[in-house]
């Protein structure tokens, strides 16, 4: 028998699919599974379809006038649907400076974690990410994977400016933020890279259901990469990923 998340309203206009609390690139794979399924079926009608970790979110442009009936239509959709035991997707391979200059809150990690910076590096690049949504900023990914060793609470007051491409680490997550803006996160590294551009189609090469895998370059090799990024010459490594994790 199938398990079937939650399906409710939400207001007027939107409907509310709930895979549960916890998460994990095995829900992941289901709930983008679920997602693909619904912007096919809702192609024509006026409405958006978004998702974080564990849920999704479908907005209407108008009211439903029979919500059930929608959310029965959606529970049909669904149990016709099988469900793939493989996701293909890609890894990409991101670099990242771990120079102090870059890294603000490397001394605070070494502290608080009893660890050495190349222990530091070592532990965060390492794992291979998982891509579970993008937000709260255009390019701001989502990544899930952090070791246990670096988990971190995030900063009691938020920083008014985070410079752009730092790269930060908050509970069991890590991210790269991909413009200055306010953040908590605790900062130990900067990416070269744009992780997102409005004049590029898509602005952002990432999809939620990607992995990606930081590298650690050197502080000369962070300034190669960036001047390469300013000439449009430098490419991210990226090749297709298959598999259920």
């Amino acid at each position: 028998m199938k398990e079937f998340p939650e399906i409710s309203p939400m207001g007027e206009r939107a409907i509310l699919i709930n895979f549960g609390e916890n998460y994990s690139p095995e829900k992941l794979r289901k709930l983008l599974f679920y997602k693909d399924l619904l912007e096919n079926k809702l192609v024509k009608e006026k409405v958006e379809v978004i998702n974080t970790y564990n849920s999704i979110l479908i907005s209407y442009m108008f009211t439903i006038e029979d919500v059930y009936s929608e959310i029965s239509s959606l529970k049909s959709l669904f149990d016709e649907a099988n469900i793939p035991k493989n996701f293909n997707s890609q890894i990409f391979y991101v670099p990242v400076c771990y120079d102090e200059e870059f890294g603000p809150d490397l001394k605070l990690i070494l502290d608080e974690k009893d660890l050495e910076i190349e222990e530091i590096i070592k532990l965060h690049t390492a794992p291979v990410y998982q891509v579970y949504f993008i937000g709260f900023l255009p390019g701001f990914l989502y990544l899930g994977g952090l070791d246990e060793k670096l988990q971190i609470s995030r900063k009691k007051t938020p920083r008014k400016s985070v410079e752009k491409g730092s790269v930060g680490i908050g509970e069991k997550q890590t991210g790269i933020y991909p413009k200055s803006s306010p953040g908590g996160w605790q900062i130990l590294g900067k990416c070269p890279v744009e992780l997102f551009d409005k004049n590029e189609d898509p602005p952002t090469p990432f999809s939620a259901g990607d992995k990606i895998k930081f590298f650690s370059v050197s502080r000369e090799e962070f300034f190669e990469i960036e001047e390469e990024v300013k000439r449009g010459n430098y490419k991210l490594k990226s090749e297709n990923y298959e598999g259920g994790d």
